[in-house]
């Protein structure tokens, strides 16, 4: 595959598409609350009607190839989740507990529900395959990254402030990630496969009108998000995106090759690592008003920096798979 073919098919329509949502938000066409409306059209339909069809749609043999991927791809993600949120707790003085939170959900995050299929499908073509990397990558990030960035936040406050965080069980925020669309329909779709139920496939195009929305409305509603916030790159907004975009997928791309992963599994997951930061963390960030301005510059600063890298890891990967086989 070409680098032409990467930029013109995947890169380009996410820089025209991101851009027109920017420009829009920038107009007043639409706002920052008009994006959450979008997100929630994207994460709780549009994203989860795309992962259960295309998981139904495969076999045993499919999942059982891809256990290697839910190995590499939790243990690779939650470490440098963790390594983003120490370096950037014990590095930076002024951080704290929940600074460094933020930047793990945002740095050490990929928005894989957002540009996931609208980055892979365009490179690797629409298969079950793709939807599996997209599903075992956004249950890693929304199931388990979420809740553990949540509880080290709520620790934070909680430290600094006592008793302005109520006093809730530790296993609340993972239940309420298994609660969401995102996170329970690729799981039911799994659970129906291994049962080996057939599915009709008159019920396909059901599924696909909706799932088609979801990589054009998530990338649009992206550039909105970018235009209502205001951007200040600093060095810790510039370390952030290093971690993200250098840190993350080589780590993954070291690890699988250690598992000896499936070549197209791990090309697929080395670029779903290289995804710029997931929304979902500057989304918390302003919730509780915690690292805003500099986690946006971070996110901003790594969409810019993705047109680079997503082709640079396919082509360092494939060179360490020759390199290696």
């Amino acid at each position: 595959m070409g680098l032409s073919h990467i930029i013109l098919y995947a890169i380009v329509p996410i820089i025209v598409v991101m851009l027109a949502g920017f420009i829009s938000g920038k107009k007043g066409v639409f706002s920052g609350d008009d994006s959450k409306k979008f997100n929630k059209v994207v994460l709780d339909y549009a994203l989860p009607a795309a992962l259960f069809v295309s998981i139904v749609q495969s076999t045993r043999a499919d999942l059982a190839k891809d256990l290697k991927v839910t190995l590499v791809s939790t243990v690779g993600i939650m470490l440098c989740f963790m390594l983003v949120y120490f370096v950037f707790k014990y590095c930076f003085k002024k951080n704290t507990g929940a600074d460094a939170a933020i930047s793990a959900l945002i740095s050490g995050s990929p928005t894989i529900g957002f540009l996931g299929f609208a980055v892979l499908e365009p490179i690797f073509g629409t298969s079950p395959s793709v939807a599996l990397i997209v599903a075992i990558v956004s249950i890693v990030v929304n199931a388990i990254g979420i809740p553990v960035g949540l509880s080290l936040m709520n620790a934070s406050l909680e430290k600094q402030n006592p008793g302005s965080t109520k006093k809730e069980s530790p296993w609340k925020p993972v239940l309420h990630a298994l609660e969401q669309p995102v996170a329970w329909a690729p799981i039911l779709a799994v659970v129906w496969v291994l049962i080996g139920i057939p599915w009709p496939k008159e019920l396909s195009p059901s599924f696909n009108l909706i799932a088609k929305a979801n990589a054009s409305m998530a990338v649009f509603s992206a550039g909105i998000t970018l235009s209502a916030v205001k951007i200040s790159i600093n060095w810790q907004a510039i370390l952030g995106s290093i971690m993200k975009m250098v840190m993350m997928p080589a780590v993954v791309l070291i690890m699988g090759l250690l598992c000896h992963m499936d070549p197209l599994n791990l090309k697929m997951l080395v670029v779903a690592a290289a995804l710029p930061p997931a929304f979902s963390g500057i989304i918390i960030a302003d919730e509780y008003d915690t690292y805003v301005a500099t986690g946006t510059s971070s996110l901003t600063l790594s969409v810019i920096l993705f047109v680079g890298f997503c082709p640079l890891w396919i082509w360092l990967t494939d060179l360490a798979l020759t390199t290696f086989a």
